[in-house]
């Protein structure tokens, strides 16, 4: 977008003219809606040739496609323009992740942080976050990886480990030594590893899924009207 007359239209031609030119190639434009939405009487002329220029672009005269994918993305497949979905061959609604890929997302999002998690605690919090989206996922391991630092602060007694390290602890533990967390030099502290009780904390805690079923129900019906399972 530029805010120079005939700028937008002219660097949605040229990117389009790069793809021909580079091809095979592929075109992806995230959040589509945005640029691509219902025409209306109200909105600028500006606006309304950028998408004119992308019609013309998708399917235009004398336009070829061969060697080039245009490939967008958006949550709100209902706003865009009726001229522009039918500019896309394929509309593929991908839904929400099933449990197994939720326990593989949630041990890519983990890493190589330390922690204590085997793959059956992996399949358990899959199955404990149903609705959540991958994005939802990506949040609950990055809350998941904050409750170590949240028990460093709420801790009372810390031990010293063999490598000279202050661990949070339970004060019934014999080596225990009453101390807060401003006591520990940094240099000497260390946080405990992330654990399986971490992650159901976060989880159990709720509010981690984004998406309502009113809106699962809304994909689903434009899906069937207009698009294709994924």
């Amino acid at each position: 977008m530029s805010k120079w007359q005939g700028e937008s239209e002219r660097l949605v031609k040229t990117l389009f003219e790069m793809g021909r030119e580079q091809k095979p190639s592929v075109i992806f434009i995230d959040e589509i809606d945005s640029l691509c939405s219902n025409r209306s009487e109200g909105e600028s002329d500006s606006t309304r040739r950028i998408k004119t220029e992308f019609l013309v672009q998708m399917q235009g005269v004398g336009k070829t496609h061969d060697g080039i994918l245009v490939l967008g993305a958006t949550n709100v497949p209902w706003e865009l323009d009726p001229a522009m979905r039918r500019r896309f061959e394929k509309r593929i609604y991908i839904a929400l992740p099933e449990w197994e890929a939720r326990s593989y997302m949630g041990k890519l999002h983990l890493g190589d942080t330390p922690s204590n998690l085997v793959q059956e605690n992996f399949d358990v919090i899959g199955k404990e976050t149903e609705g959540y989206s991958g994005s939802d996922l990506a949040v609950t391991v990055r809350e998941a990886l904050m409750e170590p630092l949240r028990q460093c602060q709420i801790a009372t007694h810390f031990y010293l480990t063999p490598e000279g390290f202050y661990l949070p602890c339970e004060k019934e533990r014999k080596d225990a030594k009453k101390m807060t967390l401003m006591d520990v030099p940094s240099e000497l502290l260390k946080a405990p590893p992330v654990t399986f009780e971490h992650f159901m904390t976060v989880i159990h805690r709720g509010g981690g899924a984004t998406v309502s079923p009113d809106e699962l129900t809304k994909f689903e019906e434009w899906t069937k009207e207009f698009g294709q399972e994924g």
